[in-house]
């Protein structure tokens, strides 16, 4: 009896000639997003339980540059507790879920492609890392010392919430950590033939008043923290032109012939 339900359900799972059924698709989704939350509520219940830590380790910076915080509402303290330990856990969730779409679709990956798709989670992973770093060691106490010592009207002081402190902390985190994947993003279009290193070289002046211009968007309203990111950002730029000579693969007629023959192969059958 036990033989026959497990012949059934390995049937539901394999078909014949050995692939994996639809239906069996769909339920190693399932238990690899189970994994994916799984991880994530465990990760909120334990950074809970060290919240205070994690804004101590935030808010450890400004206090050197002499601020003091306050909270305007009486839910606003007790919110930044739960809002940290939710944003750690998706940071711990994140290369959980990675590795489950890279094992999700390892089948259908040619060896060379595999190696490429590990080389890109694991470069993303650690760009995204080092971007989060920067801002944390240099940007941001750079730009809190600065703007603390800025000459203004006595009378003025300042009271500074931490609702606000942690979302400038957070916005800086997550713009360093996605503007240190440039070079990684270079590579990609390189191997595919679309960043040509002469034209980006042509256009560094163009993409460098576009990424001031950016920065100017997606900083707060201030001169200063937008040098802080546009001037990464041009770094970057320079090192993408570099990579993209290395990687850089033009398109070739063998290659536009070889999809037409793929294009043919695929109607005949």
């Amino acid at each position: 009896m036990a033989t026959n339900v497990k012949r059934k359900k390995k049937a539901e799972v394999m078909s014949d000639d050995g692939s994996m059924t639809l239906t069996g698709h769909l339920k190693e989704l399932r238990n690899r997003l189970i994994i994916c939350a799984a991880v994530f509520v465990v990760g909120v219940i334990g950074f809970l339980a060290i919240s205070d830590k994690l804004i101590d380790l935030l808010t450890a910076m400004a206090m050197n540059a002499n601020y003091t915080f306050v909270f305007l509402a009486p839910q606003e303290k007790l919110m930044q507790y739960f809002r940290v330990s939710l944003i750690a856990a998706v940071i711990v969730t994140i290369p959980v879920a990675l590795y489950q779409v890279y094992a999700f679709a390892k089948p259908g990956l040619k060896r060379s492609e595999s190696f490429f798709f590990r080389l890109v989670l694991l470069f993303g992973l650690a760009l995204f890392c080092v971007g989060v770093l920067f801002a944390y060691k240099v940007t941001l106490p750079f730009m809190l010392n600065f703007l603390v010592t800025l000459e203004g009207t006595d009378y003025i002081t300042a009271s500074i919430s931490i609702e606000s402190y942690i979302n400038l902390c957070l916005t800086m985190f997550i713009i360093f950590g996605c503007v240190f994947e440039m070079p990684l993003v270079t590579i990609i279009l390189a191997k595919m033939g679309i960043a040509n290193p002469e034209i980006m070289k042509k256009g560094r002046g163009v993409a460098i008043v576009l990424i001031f211009l950016v920065a100017a968007i997606i900083t707060p309203p201030d001169i200063v923290s937008q040098c802080f990111v546009a001037v990464p950002m041009c770094l970057l730029y320079f090192i993408s032109i570099f990579l993209s000579g290395i990687f850089y693969k033009p398109k070739t007629d063998d290659d536009d012939e070889d999809e037409d023959n793929e294009e043919e192969s695929s109607d005949e059958e």
